[in-house]
């Protein structure tokens, strides 16, 4: 299952090694270079060599990076770890808000102040670096990989050659540690393969070991960043000998940070994730001001309450240590998970029954878990594992299955994708996870791939560039003036015309006043991202038009090479007699709604309008909602929901998704 579009699960799929002398070159054994390398230090420290390959998958998919660190200071197709080295040489900056803007309120809720946390750097984000003090086991593999070959940290982080033979020492070195034999069966290497991740505790150890074999059992194959072609073959009837992990002598406490009625409370996560309950703190306190305050979050009883409808996915902008004393400072912000890039380990913060301070966005709160992924934005090199890609899938799946949310882009957004509640916040609406994540392989993870689904000429439309070759040119990465280092992309570029030296299309509300779109990387006004979809405006040559921020948009789209396919779904137009209509960031009911005591929130337009003759994809339909929650409140007692009469479509408008009335549109 977690193979599904990423992979062929069965052997008789996957094309064997020809069978050559022991001299043969790579070519004529009929596999790439780097199966060669995995062969090589194979051999040299007697680790089954699938056992090398599921090791390397679930850490980077076999991809190389052309040398650059992981999020968590991971090198190379064993995911070598050398923070110290990583942190001397990243130069980004971590915003997450457009310079020059205002901070977004994470709160997002205008009937009360903006609520601005203590720890938020100038751009709204969080501080990005940890101190250059001890860094744990995880964060310096590299180091006992080097004593244990004789070849230099520098040798281990640039070639992919030495850096197989690292992994494959690592794995060797924990075998004889654990008393076992070097044994040419891979089911008698799950303790070791438990232990490479460098994880003090038991559960993140036996969760990446599990995937590890996972993947030894279904099989991969795929060609990775540098044009290798790479096989691990099925198999089907591997079993894993899980009590080996007993002898790593870990802790079955998932955190030192937990206190321990922390560490007895259960998060609500998948079981076949490593998870543990690290709580947000929800008490009172005494603001900079000398004023009473609370933080981090709000109670509620959802979903009894109210449904929740998304799940809206972060990046961090900061590291796993600094952004778990963030999360237990009451007067920051808050969110519901967190995710470790080196080894997938969850940590739960909110529980799903209460509304967590994460997107930006009141309505979206109320109606939505956030799911921070450690990372940064600004730094397309500094790459997720695929450990906290299935990490994550697995948690989202669970998540979606246990409160009805539908797997698509209309439900599962990126925090980029969350609308401003007013005209004047959409400037300072965070931009992450960026145009560096990659919804397709998530999705494809997730189960739910995006495919075509229709024949060509359909009126719907489903963004898809290929990942890894479409590669535009980003902006702003650092403060250096140059351009962000090339990468994969998920996201396209939208253009005034279908030409690539026109302008790219404005965007009104995140830039007022006139102002132009940009190549920036936290600029989102003219960009597509993958599994979103428009209404089709048009056609012209190797470009696709589509309605986009009530304007046609052009994208290059060449039918060699497709960046978009046709997909089936509904679309809302202005109804008969509307020359235009307004769109709004939140779905909230109608004035008459809401009882006594309770000031009834404004229906304010946003920037945007929609003419008579554009069509928008459609997501979810819903009815007004507001949930009240003001005051410090343990007990789950004094929140109020509000529900109207009025009717709101969920479109995809820009970047963003918007909300419209019912009554103003026709749905077709």
């Amino acid at each position: 299952m977690w193979a599904a579009g990423t992979g062929v699960a069965a052997t008789a799929l996957l094309v064997p090694l020809v069978s050559a002398g022991p001299y043969a070159t790579a070519e004529q054994r009929g596999t790439s270079r780097l199966q060669q390398q995995f062969a090589d230090a194979s051999e040299k420290y007697g680790v089954p060599e699938s056992v090398l390959l599921g090791v390397s998958y679930l850490q980077s998919r076999w991809d190389t990076h052309e040398g650059a660190p992981s999020v968590s200071g991971g090198y190379g197709p064993m995911h070598l770890t050398d923070a110290r080295t990583a942190l001397a040489h990243s130069t980004a900056s971590h915003p997450k808000t457009p310079a020059g803007a205002e901070p977004e309120d994470a709160r997002g809720d205008t009937a009360r102040p903006a609520f601005t946390p203590r720890g938020a750097t100038a751009h709204g984000g969080r501080a990005a670096k940890p101190g250059s003090g001890d860094l744990p086991a995880r964060l310096r593999t590299a180091e006992r990989a080097a004593k244990l070959t004789g070849l230099s940290r520098a040798e281990l982080r640039e070639s992919p050659a030495a850096n197989l033979r690292g992994g494959a020492a690592l794995l060797a070195a924990a075998q004889r540690k654990l008393g076992h034999k070097l044994s040419s069966d891979p089911a008698d290497w799950y303790g070791a393969v438990a232990a490479f991740p460098a994880a003090s505790e038991r559960g993140t150890a036996t969760a990446f070991a599990d995937d590890v074999f996972g993947v030894m059992r279904t099989g991969e194959q795929r060609t990775t960043d540098s044009g290798q072609r790479m096989r691990l073959p099925a198999e089907p009837d591997l079993r894993a000998d899980r009590a080996q992990a007993d002898g790593l002598g870990l802790s079955t406490r998932s955190s030192a940070r937990s206190s321990s009625k922390a560490a007895a409370e259960k998060p609500e996560c998948p079981r076949s994730v490593s998870c543990e309950w690290l709580p947000a703190p929800y008490e009172e306190y005494t603001d900079d001001d000398g004023n009473p305050n609370y933080g981090n979050h709000d109670k509620s009883r959802r979903p009894g309450s109210a449904s929740i409808d998304y799940i809206v996915v972060h990046d961090t902008e900061g590291s796993w240590d600094t952004v778990m004393d963030l999360i237990q400072d009451p007067t920051y912000v808050s969110w519901n998970y967190s995710l470790r890039s080196s080894d997938g380990h969850i940590a739960q913060h909110v529980r799903n029954k209460d509304a967590a301070w994460h997107a930006g966005n009141w309505y979206v709160n109320a109606k939505s878990v956030g799911v921070e992924h450690e990372g940064f934005l600004t730094d397309p090199d500094a790459w997720f594992t695929e450990a906290m890609y299935r990490s994550s899938a697995r948690l989202v799946r669970y998540i979606a299955g246990k409160y009805g949310i539908p797997l698509d882009r209309q439900h599962i957004l990126g925090h980029d994708n969350v609308p401003g509640v007013t005209t004047d916040t959409i400037p300072g609406m965070h931009t992450d996870p960026g145009p560096y994540f990659d919804w397709r392989h998530y999705f494809r993870l997730l189960g739910e791939p995006f495919t075509r689904s229709t024949s060509a000429g359909g009126r719907l439309l489903t963004i898809l560039p290929d990942y890894d070759k479409n590669r535009p040119t980003y902006t702003e990465c650092d403060d250096s003036g140059k351009d962000c280092p090339a990468h994969g992309s998920g996201a396209v570029r939208l253009h005034t015309e279908p030409d690539a030296e026109s302008a790219l299309v404005e965007d009104a509300g995140l830039h007022p006043g006139g102002g132009k779109s940009t190549t920036g990387v936290n600029d989102t006004g003219a960009r597509a991202s993958t599994g979103q979809q428009y209404a089709s405006a048009g056609r012209k040559g190797d470009w696709t038009a589509i309605w986009y921020l009530g304007q046609k948009a052009w994208f290059h789209n060449p039918k060699k090479q497709p960046t978009a396919v046709p997909s089936r779904g509904k679309v809302a137009v202005p109804k008969a007699g509307k020359n235009e209509i307004p769109v709004y960031g939140r779905a909230y009911p109608e004035k008459d709604a809401y009882p006594e005591g309770i000031p009834a929130q404004e229906l304010s337009p946003l920037t945007y309008k929609i003419k008579a003759g554009q069509a928008y994809a459609v997501g979810l339909k819903t009815r007004g909602e507001y949930l009240y929650a003001k005051e410090f409140d343990p007990k789950a007692e004094k929140f109020k929901v509000v529900r109207g009469d009025l009717t709101y479509y969920q479109i995809q408008l820009g970047h963003r998704v918007a909300f419209v009335k019912a009554d103003d549109v026709q749905v077709r």
